[in-house]
C-alpha cells in the first residue's frame, strides 16, 4: 500500500501525473505481474492519451486562469486519477483498498499543496512554482513506479 499511498500523494498536486505514469508503466510492461492494473490500462492509445493529458496539465497550471486544485471537479479527478493508479500499484487482491488509499491520499494531500503553492507564489510567482512542483511531481511519480511498482 505505500505505493498508492505515494502515488496518491504526487495526484494531490497534479491530477493526471499518477495515471500516465501508470499508463506507460503497464504498456512497457514495467509493474508487478500481480498488480491491480486493468489490462486497458497499458493499451498504447491509452498510454498516449493519459500523457497528453498529463502534458497538457503540466502547461496549463502555469495559466493564470488555472483554476485551483481544491475545486471540487479538481478534487474528484484527482480522487479518480489516484484512485486507478493506487489499484495499478497493489496487489490484485489488495486493489480496491489501493484505489481507495490512492484517491483519498490525493483529495487530502490537495489542500497542504495547495496552501504552499500560494504562499510561495507572491514571491516567486505561478510559473516558478509551477515548475518547481512539477519537477518533484515527476521525478516523485518516476521514483514510485520504478521502485515500488515493479515485482
Amino acid at each position: 500500500m505505500l505505493a498508492s499511498f505515494l502515488m496518491g500523494l504526487v495526484g494531490g498536486q497534479r491530477a493526471m501525473t499518477p495515471l500516465a505514469t501508470v499508463a506507460v508503466a503497464k504498456a512497457r510492461g514495467e509493474l508487478r505481474d500481480d498488480s491491480g492494473a486493468p489490462e486497458l490500462l497499458g493499451h498504447p492509445l491509452v498510454a498516449a492519451g493519459a500523457l497528453a493529458l498529463a502534458a497538457a496539465e503540466l502547461a496549463g497550471d502555469k495559466q493564470k486562469t488555472a483554476p485551483d486544485r481544491i475545486v471540487p471537479i479538481g478534487l474528484a479527478a484527482r480522487f479518480v486519477t489516484s484512485a486507478i493508479a493506487g489499484a495499478a500499484l497493489a496487489s490484485r487482491e489488495r486493489r480496491w483498498l489501493g484505489a481507495l488509499v490512492g484517491g483519498a491520499t490525493a483529495v487530502a494531500a490537495s489542500y497542504p499543496g495547495w496552501r504552499a503553492r500560494v504562499a510561495a507564489m507572491p514571491r516567486y510567482g505561478q510559473t516558478s512554482t509551477g515548475f518547481v512542483e512539477d519537477a518533484a511531481v515527476l521525478a516523485g511519480a518516476a521514483t514510485i513506479v520504478r521502485t515500488l511498482g515493479r515485482g
